[in-house]
C-alpha cells in the first residue's frame, strides 16, 4: 500500500467516504415514509417502528462489533457493512410486509454499525492529538452525507417511485463502501512508554508527555463500572433523543405545521419549506460536528457541550414559537441540528479522552449504544403527538431535557472527569514505575 494511502489524513478521508455512504439510511427515511404509507397503508406509526429498529441495531451491537473491529482492523469490518447496507436497501424497495421491512431495518443497522464504529474508532486512534476534530470530520459525513442526495431521492421518488429509489441508492451505496474498505487499516499500536529511570524512587520522563500517553487504557469491562462514564451515557440519551425524533419526523411535523410544500426563497434558491430544510439541515448537522470538535480540543468537551446543548434547547423554543412561518421553520430547523450534530464528536473524543485509545472502538461502540436507548422514544413522540393533538408538547420536552444535559455538563461531567483522569494519571504512573522496577530487577538477576 502506497505512503499516501496509509496516511493518517488519507484514512481520515476514506473513512469520511464511507459514512457519507450510510448516511441517507438514517437522514433519509423520513423521505420515504409517506410514499410508503400510501402504497401499503400501514400506518406511520407502524412503519416508524423500522426506523426505531435501524437505531437500535446500528447502537446496540455496536460494542460487540467495536470488539471485532479492535481485534481485526477496520478493512473486513467495513466491507462486511457495506454488504449489508446495499442488501438492506434492496429488501426494503422489495418489502411487501411490514416483517420484512423491520427485518431490512435491522441488516441495515448491523452494516451501517460496522461502518460507523471502525471509522469513528480509526480517527480516534490515528488522531490522539487531535480528537475532537478527527471524530467531528468523520462525524461529518453522517450528518451531513445525505445532503446532495435529497433532492435526487425526492426526484426519484416522484418519478420512479420509493421502490427504485431505494434498490437503485442501496447498491450503489454498498459498492462503493466495498471499494473504499480495500484500503482502509488500522494505525500501527500505540508507541512504546517513554524510557524511565528512577531517581530517589521517582520517575522521570525522558520528555515531556501529551495526555493521551500519562493516562492508562480501560477494557470494555473496566469501563462500565465507572461512574463517569453513565453520566455521559445519561446525557447522550437526553440529547439524543431530542434530534432522533425530529430526524425521524420532520416531514410529519412540517406537515402538520402546514408548511411543507410552502416556498421558501433563501440564498437566491426556491424549494419548498420541507426539502430545503432537509438540505440546510443536513449540511449543518455535518458542519457542527467538526466545528465544535475543533472548539473542544481548545476549551475542553465540557465546556463546548454546555454552550452547544443550551443553544439546541434554546433553538427548540424558538422553533415552537415560530415554526409556522415557513422561512422561520427552515432557519430554525437548521439551528437545532446545527446545536444537535455535535454529540457524534464530542462523546466519542470525551470517551477516547477519558478511557485511553486501545479500546477506543469497543468503548465507545458502548457508549453509541445511548443512541439506540434514545431511539426507543422516537415512537413515543408519535403518541404523545397523538394524545395532546400537536407538537408543541413534545419539542418542549426535547428543549428541557437538552438544557438539563447542558447543567449536567458543566456541574456534574467536568469535576468527575477531572478526578477521574487524575486517578488514571496516578495508575499510569505507578504502572510505569513497577514495570521499570521488573526489568531492573530482570537485568540484575542476569
Amino acid at each position: 500500500m502506497s505512503t499516501i494511502l496509509r496516511a493518517r489524513w488519507t484514512q481520515l478521508v476514506l473513512g469520511i467516504v464511507c459514512m457519507i455512504m450510510i448516511a441517507n439510511l438514517q437522514y433519509g427515511w423520513t423521505l420515504f415514509v409517506l410514499p410508503i404509507d400510501q402504497a401499503h397503508h400501514w400506518g406511520r406509526p407502524a412503519i416508524q417502528v423500522a426506523f426505531t429498529v435501524f437505531v437500535i441495531a446500528e447502537t446496540w451491537l455496536l460494542p460487540l462489533e467495536g470488539y471485532v473491529i479492535d481485534k481485526i482492523g477496520p478493512r473486513a469490518t467495513v466491507g462486511a457493512g457495506g454488504v449489508f447496507i446495499g442488501a438492506a436497501w434492496v429488501m426494503n424497495g422489495l418489502a411487501s410486509n411490514l416483517t420484512l421491512l423491520y427485518v431490512a431495518a435491522a441488516l441495515g443497522g448491523i452494516g451501517a454499525g460496522f461502518i460507523y464504529g471502525a471509522t469513528v474508532g480509526n480517527a480516534l486512534k490515528w488522531f490522539p492529538d487531535k480528537r475532537g476534530l478527527a471524530a467531528g470530520l468523520t462525524a461529518a459525513g453522517f450528518g451531513a452525507g445525505s445532503a446532495v442526495t435529497v433532492v435526487p431521492i425526492s426526484n426519484m421518488i416522484a418519478s420512479a417511485g420509493y421502490q427504485t429509489t431505494f434498490i437503485t441508492f442501496g447498491l450503489v451505496q454498498g459498492a462503493i463502501v466495498l471499494l473504499v474498505a480495500l484500503v482502509l487499516h488500522a494505525p500501527p499500536g500505540p508507541r512504546p512508554a517513554h524510557e524511565v529511570a528512577l531517581s530517589g524512587g521517582g520517575m522521570m520522563a525522558a520528555r515531556p508527555s501529551p495526555l493521551h500517553e500519562l493516562t492508562r487504557d480501560y477494557s470494555l469491562m473496566e469501563v462500565s463500572r465507572q461512574p463517569v462514564f453513565w453520566v455521559m451515557y445519561l446525557m447522550f440519551v437526553l440529547v439524543g433523543a431530542g434530534g432522533l425524533i425530529a430526524t425521524a419526523q420532520l416531514s410529519v411535523i412540517a406537515t402538520d405545521f402546514g408548511v411543507a410544500k410552502t416556498p421558501v426563497t433563501l440564498f437566491f434558491m426556491t424549494m419548498p419549506a420541507l426539502t430545503f430544510a432537509l438540505s440546510i439541515d443536513r449540511v449543518l448537522n455535518g458542519v457542527t460536528r467538526p466545528f465544535f470538535g475543533w472548539v473542544s480540543d481548545r476549551i475542553g468537551r465540557e465546556n463546548t457541550m454546555f454552550v452547544a446543548f443550551l443553544f439546541e434547547g434554546l433553538g427548540i423554543f424558538a422553533l415552537i414559537a415560530f415554526a409556522h412561518d415557513p422561512i422561520s421553520f427552515v432557519i430554525l430547523t437548521g439551528v437545532v441540528f446545527f446545536a444537535w450534530g455535535e454529540i457524534y464528536s464530542l462523546f466519542p473524543a470525551t470517551c477516547g479522552d477519558t478511557f485511553g485509545r486501545k479500546y477506543a472502538t469497543t468503548n465507545y461502540g458502548l457508549l453509541y449504544t445511548a443512541k439506540g436507548t434514545a431511539a426507543l422514544l422516537v415512537p413515543l413522540g408519535s403518541v404523545l403527538r397523538e394524545m395532546t393533538g400537536d407538537w408543541m408538547t413534545v419539542l418542549y420536552v426535547c428543549a428541557v431535557v437538552n438544557i438539563a444535559a447542558a447543567l449536567l455538563a458543566l456541574l456534574v461531567l467536568k469535576p468527575m472527569r477531572r478526578a477521574f483522569i487524575r486517578r488514571s494519571m496516578d495508575l499510569k504512573a505507578a504502572e510505569r514505575i513497577a514495570a521499570a522496577e521488573a526489568r531492573m530487577a530482570a537485568t540484575r538477576i542476569a
